[in-house]
């Protein structure tokens, strides 16, 4: 295709869009794990940036892990794409990143993936796996068949089984050190990748197990990140944009708001991009900005994703522009989260609170209820529960976090208050519907849904106050819906 975006045509992509580097002058020194939207709109973008001011040493190999569909797109363009930033109140803006040097699917091959982590040329591996991709389970790997094979020494499919496969390679020709770095929605992300990768090198058979320990212990480290960037999934409307600003047909174009967010541990052994040059902020601490975050912003995310979309709103910015949505949004943060949180030094939270509200409300957007309703038994842990749980341990019930559990019951019956079919997407849809489609009083039904302890625990499930919170809401939402429910808020 002549007028698709590639090394070939890219003089003719009007300067200010197009890179201020030769993506070809680039060397890999990145690995990428999980080569989605949010990856190219965030950590690729910052390497982006750095490339421009002159750094040419840390090109990204990016990889997918189920689908090749976006690496396939990647390679068809010799790695390069587009992000699409729209602003609030101007008009949008496309630029082209080059970083992507080289592209991989782990569901065709993972061996080029295991053989760039062992390359002594890199020095990072990032990723955006999201949370079900980690496979954990109480915080220890969760041995599917899956991660058996992987163990028995199969080609790996699993991330965790990837990365570890490419450790053993890696100490094996004496590469030296290596930052693994998470970049999900995980609380406390570097100490959970860690703990995985260990658990996994352990159960490796024979010697292989303490050689590879002791590498990991001796040459790797586990950063810890928190990230921000809203990243609406790309539609054909955004691909026409970019044609129009670009002259060129891009089919890995990202969307991005403006805003973005990276806060990373100080936690390397060897060389690494200089990301703080670009805006990243480099801690010994990113507790307090990663707790900041779930709380106010992906949690309260997740409530207007879940009311919105049961009361019929296609967009985040069409929910939050409901009075009753916006007034429960408020109340999470006032009531519930806000009380969990110390700010760090600088921050002001009831201004951060405005600026996440700011910013769900840009309708240039079109950020989808469904998109962020997404993996709800994957993503309450962190955003939500962990703030209940602080909450009883003071005494007190979160009445509006009682709320965004209900929400998130009630979604997955799977249709609107009007009716319409919702699209539910969620690991473990299956097992919570068959609860939830019960013809049984609310509080039973909530009952069987705590007692689902890998997403509520045994704690929760036994705490009758929460329960009968949670079913008063359940009970109003399915039976009334989000309209009279949240005129009782």
């Amino acid at each position: 295709m002549t007028d698709r975006l590639g090394l070939a045509n890219l003089t003719s992509v009007p300067e200010p869009a197009r890179p201020g580097y030769d993506p070809q002058d680039l060397s890999v020194g990145l690995v990428h794990l999980g080569a989605g939207a949010f990856f190219r709109a965030h950590q690729a973008w910052y390497t982006h940036k750095l490339a421009e001011n002159g750094d040419h040493g840390w090109g990204i190999l990016a990889s997918s892990q189920r689908s090749a569909t976006v690496t396939d797109q990647l390679a068809a363009q010799d790695g390069l794409y587009s992000v699409l930033e729209r602003p609030t109140h101007a008009d949008p803006v496309a630029r082209v990143v080059g970083v992507i040097r080289g592209t991989a699917s782990a569901a065709a091959d993972p061996q080029p993936i295991i053989d760039a982590i062992a390359d002594p040329g890199v020095h990072a591996v990032t990723l955006t796996v999201t949370e079900k991709g980690y496979r954990a389970d109480g915080g220890r790997l969760r041995l599917d068949p899956e991660i058996q094979a992987d163990l028995d020494g199969h080609t790996p499919v699993t991330v965790v089984g990837q990365l570890v496969r490419g450790l053993q390679k890696r100490a094996a020709v004496g590469a030296g050190p290596i930052a693994l770095i998470s970049c999900d929605n995980l609380s406390d992300n570097g100490a959970v990748l860690h703990r995985l990768v260990h658990d996994f090198a352990d159960r490796l058979p024979g010697a292989d197990a303490p050689r590879t320990r002791e590498f990991i212990e001796r040459q790797v480290t586990f950063p810890s990140t928190m990230v921000d960037r809203i990243v609406p999934a790309t539609a054909d409307a955004d691909r026409d944009e970019v044609r129009r600003l670009l002259g060129l047909r891009d089919e890995a174009v990202v969307v991005a708001e403006p805003f973005i967010q990276w806060v990373i541990t100080d936690e390397f052994l060897g060389p690494r991009p200089a990301w703080e040059k670009v805006g990243a902020t480099l801690t010994r601490d990113v507790a307090g900005y990663e707790r900041v975050k779930l709380r106010l912003l992906n949690a309260t995310h997740s409530l207007i994703a879940y009311l919105g979309a049961l009361a019929g709103y296609e967009t985040i910015a069409q929910a939050l522009a409901d009075p009753r949505i916006e007034g429960a949004a408020r109340k999470l943060s006032d009531q519930d989260t806000m009380p969990t949180l110390v700010a760090p030094d600088g921050m002001d939270l009831t201004a951060y609170r405005e600026d996440v509200l700011d910013r769900f409300a840009n309708p240039a957007l079109g950020h989808r209820t469904a998109q962020v309703a997404m993996d709800g038994s994957q993503k309450l842990p962190q955003r939500i529960l962990s703030t209940v749980r602080e909450r009883r341990a003071a005494g007190a019930t979160p009445a509006v976090g009682a709320l965004l559990v209900a929400a998130w019951m009630r979604f997955l019956l799977g249709r609107d208050d009007d009716g319409r079919l919702l699209d539910v997407s969620d690991p473990m849809a299956q097992r919570l519907i068959s609860l939830i489609q019960r013809a049984v009083p609310a509080e039973e039904t909530v009952r069987g849904v705590f007692g689902v302890t890998e997403i509520f625990g045994e704690d929760l499930a036994e705490d009758d106050e929460l329960v009968r919170a949670v079913a008063s809401w359940y009970g109003s939402l399915r039976d009334f819906g989000v309209a009279d429910t949240l005129s009782t808020l």
